[in-house]
């Protein structure tokens, strides 16, 4: 946590993942985030992984340094306090329909300078999730050695939607400061996998090939990578990006004849050029194979490390949890209270800011908990309303004994 956007509060409804994950970042940089849900709890409150008590470990995770106002959105009252909480704080960052009651211009009624951040599945409305976007723009069929496609378990359009989400919130917020116009601004998932396939080359690629890149299973395209099993069975991937790493790399398995004979025979130069490692990988791979596969682990390791050469061993999450250099101590971790009841470590921010002090993460709220307290001081609402609106169920609030 750190105050960089201290002064800044943001209305957040919405659910899942990308839209959660603009306001999580927002929050964790000190902004004020509001997350307005249904009472009891909106569509993605007891996502999985859960615990025995059936509570989110996913929820908790996302909507950690939110505060939450619980409303009856099913009925017209609590909609329209949401819209007032809208138009009082000046932003929202939400994964609701562009029509009905979140549409833009119906927000803005008498809030001109009003920001919409919008997060969508299509960019014309339709709905889609980050696993039928990423079918949709060819990665399963580029993933894994075929040839059935290869779904990924990271929902990377969401979270690269979310935080893309949270740059587009700012954008606008500086272009209101200059110019005091507001705007919504939308954020289809599928606009924003598409577009990144094409800051990485490969629409422009299949369009120059004609065809569809070739699926190389754990290789990696355009460079010497991939993975190699040492002599102790430990499976390793090993990446080549520099001229350096290279000539270190063959030097550290002692392979420069065997490498100088392969360039004589196919009149090459291995030394500076990624695109002919990989080109040549049907000669140079089996060489690598011996070389690694005659050595333990931990002694290649330490080679490598001490010759600058990108490299990891593949293990399992739960292996990766308890490197201390990952979690325990990474300043990034630190401790608090769950709504969950469970102690774990809990991420901050992801930054560093070296010139300032780290604060600790901060937890998840329980649904409603902040109801009262927002409603007074956002809608200057009296105590005497806010029970009305309790007793008629339109506003929820936490039960009494939880925080």
């Amino acid at each position: 946590m750190y105050d960089l956007l201290g002064g800044l509060s943001v209305i957040e409804a919405s659910s899942f993942v990308a839209s959660p994950t603009a306001g999580l970042y927002c929050a964790q940089m000190g902004a004020d985030v509001i997350r307005v849900d249904q009472i009891g709890g909106g569509p993605d409150l007891r996502r999985w992984p859960v615990t025995a008590n059936n509570d989110s470990l996913y929820w908790e995770n996302l909507n950690r340094a939110k505060r939450s106002v619980a409303l009856d959105l099913a009925r017209p009252e609590g909609r329209a306090l949401l819209q007032e909480l809208i138009r009082a704080t000046g932003q929202v960052i939400t994964n609701f329909p562009v029509g009905g009651f979140m549409a833009h211009d119906m927000l803005a009624q008498g809030r001109a300078d009003l920001i919409t951040v919008r997060v969508m599945g299509w960019a014309d409305g339709s709905p889609a999730l980050d696993y039928t976007v990423n079918n949709a723009v060819g990665y399963p069929m580029m993933t894994g050695p075929g040839p059935d496609p290869v779904n990924h378990v990271l929902p990377a359009w969401d979270l690269l939607s979310g935080a893309y989400a949270a740059f587009a919130l700012l954008a606008a917020i500086r272009k209101r400061e200059t110019s005091g116009a507001g705007g919504e601004v939308r954020i289809p998932l599928s606009d924003v996998a598409i577009g990144t396939a094409a800051n990485l080359g490969s629409v422009a690629e299949v369009l120059y090939e004609n065809a569809n890149r070739p699926r190389l299973g754990n290789a990696v395209y355009g460079l010497f990578g991939r993975d190699f099993m040492t002599a102790d069975g430990v499976r390793t991937m090993i990446v080549v990006v520099t001229p350096r790493q290279w000539a270190n790399l063959v030097t550290a398995l002692d392979l420069g004849g065997a490498i100088a004979a392969i360039e004589a025979e196919r009149g090459v130069s291995f030394a500076k050029d990624d695109g002919l490692r990989f080109t040549h990988r049907d000669a140079l791979y089996p060489l690598f194979e011996r070389a690694i596969g005659a050595r333990a682990h931990a002694d290649l390791a330490a080679a490598f490390d001490a010759a600058g050469i990108v490299h990891s061993a593949y293990r399992t999450m739960l292996e990766a949890v308890e490197d201390r250099a990952l979690v325990a101590d990474n300043p990034v971790f630190g401790a608090c209270d769950n709504p969950s009841g469970f102690t774990y470590p809990a991420a901050g921010a992801f930054a560093t800011l070296p010139q300032a002090d780290r604060q600790p993460p901060r937890p998840a709220p329980r649904n409603g908990q902040h109801s009262e307290e927002v409603l007074a001081t956002r809608l200057n609402l009296s105590s005497g309303e806010i029970a009305r609106l309790i007793d008629a169920g339109i506003v929820g609030t936490a039960p009494t004994g939880e925080s």
